[in-house]
């Protein structure tokens, strides 16, 4: 967080409970659960600073002005802000998004329900660097399409913004704090040092275990939301690996640094120009293997350009990696992180956040392989790179180890040297 202003001396944090996710009577998300224990949490921690700070926890509201209110006297504080929202979103039938509150109904949503473009109207005023927006929500039948069209869940462009948003018919905490808060709290309380927001995000959302396809932020859409150089969650560890959407060379920075490649009018539109929005587009348009063919040629070329342990050519290995993700290609997109990871590790040394967010990117892939042959074939490879980061959390390591050990029953060919 950065404060701004030197008469200004206070902070705020907003939580915001909308409505449970039920399933054939099973809470799945349980929003009251998650503002319990992030307000067990002191508001200097989860701000990171030592301002004194205004904290609001919004449980059961049924009124959208009661929430606007809120947020509105939140967004006019002149200090840093924390808005967390945690619930069911839902659309109306012209395609607009909204957090549920308790008491929405699908034939009243207009009216039960609080806009999410209330949320972006009402900070939109805020200076860039002081605003954060922290998101752990499931997306209903009729919010998820919507979500998918769009490509993200856009706030206000001078908002940072992290989290996650599960498909429908997931289970994202089983009634109590869901995955993702929990370990953003836990990491928060884990040393006397606060992470940056984005190393927390890379560590929770790695260790959350997220069911295939939910939505991480930020995505590409909200990095074209920014004015300043983005900030990168654990699929993507640097903030120039998903640009802003633009084919031009000043799409984003640095966009018209790699040359094309021979054959770049496989790009179409972008040929000569920042290839990585147009791969991006075929990603989320569902068209994954045109994606990975045209990462891969630009992976080559930067390999014969700047060398293959380059910097360049590692960040390309991780378009790789995020883009076998979003096809459902977990065991390539393990490997492929792991691969990155070490690179990282061999280059910027244990400490460095991109090095951690490389091996959150592997840690989720993995614990996303279903196979037990997989499973045991890139496992000791994960092993080894979270061995060598002893700043990672120590259960990663032992839970992977412990997933490892059970896949590689007696019965089973031990299918990798130890």
């Amino acid at each position: 967080m950065y404060f701004y202003g030197s008469g200004q001396r206070r902070g705020h944090v907003l939580l915001i409970a909308g409505d449970a996710v039920v399933r054939r009577r099973t809470v799945q998300l349980a929003p009251s659960a998650n503002l319990a224990a992030l307000a067990m949490v002191p508001a200097s921690v989860l701000l990171g600073g030592e301002l004194p700070t205004d904290t609001v926890c919004l449980d059961g509201a049924r009124d959208p002005n009661t929430v606007l209110t809120r947020l509105r006297s939140a967004a006019a504080t002149p200090g840093p802000l924390l808005v967390y929202l945690s619930g069911r979103l839902t659309a109306d039938r012209r395609g607009r998004l909204y957090l549920a509150l308790a008491g929405t109904t699908r034939s009243a949503v207009r009216y039960t329900a609080l806009p999410w473009e209330w949320l972006g109207g009402e900070l939109r005023g805020r200076p860039a660097g002081v605003t954060t927006v922290l998101v752990d929500l499931v997306a209903d039948g009729d919010a998820w399409p919507v979500l998918r069209e769009c490509g993200g869940l856009p706030v206000s462009a001078g908002t940072e913004v992290y989290g996650v948003v599960c498909p429908p018919g997931f289970a994202a905490g089983d009634g109590a704090v869901s995955g993702y808060t929990r370990h953003w709290i836990e990491q928060l309380r884990r040393g006397p040092a606060r992470p940056a927001d984005v190393q927390l995000h890379a560590l929770a959302a790695g260790a959350a275990g997220l069911p295939p396809g939910a939505l991480v932020l930020p995505t590409a859409h909200e990095l074209s939301m920014r004015p300043a150089p983005p900030t990168p969650d654990p699929y993507r560890p640097s903030g120039q690996r998903w640009p802003a959407n633009g084919n031009g060379p000043d799409s984003t920075p640095n966009a018209g640094a790699i040359p094309a490649p021979a054959g770049g009018s496989l790009l179409g539109g972008v040929s000569g120009g920042d290839p990585r929005p147009h791969i991006h587009a075929l990603a989320t348009a569902g068209r994954h293997r045109e994606a990975a063919a045209l990462a891969r040629a630009w992976e080559e070329h930067v390999q014969h350009t700047y060398g293959s342990s380059s910097v360049e050519a590692v960040e390309w290995a991780e378009i790789r990696a995020d883009l076998a993700r979003m096809a459902g290609d977990f065991p390539l997109a393990t490997g492929l992180w792991i691969g990155a990871c070490r690179a990282r590790l061999a280059g910027q040394g244990v400490a460095d956040p991109e090095v951690h967010a490389a091996a959150a990117g592997a840690l989720y892939c993995w614990t996303q392989l279903k196979d037990r042959a997989s499973v045991v074939e890139s496992g000791p490879e994960l092993v080894a790179v979270l061995r060598a980061l002893p700043a990672l959390d120590p259960r990663f390591l032992r839970l992977t180890q412990a997933r490892l050990d059970a896949s590689r029953a007696p019965s089973l060919p031990r299918a990798v040297r130890t």
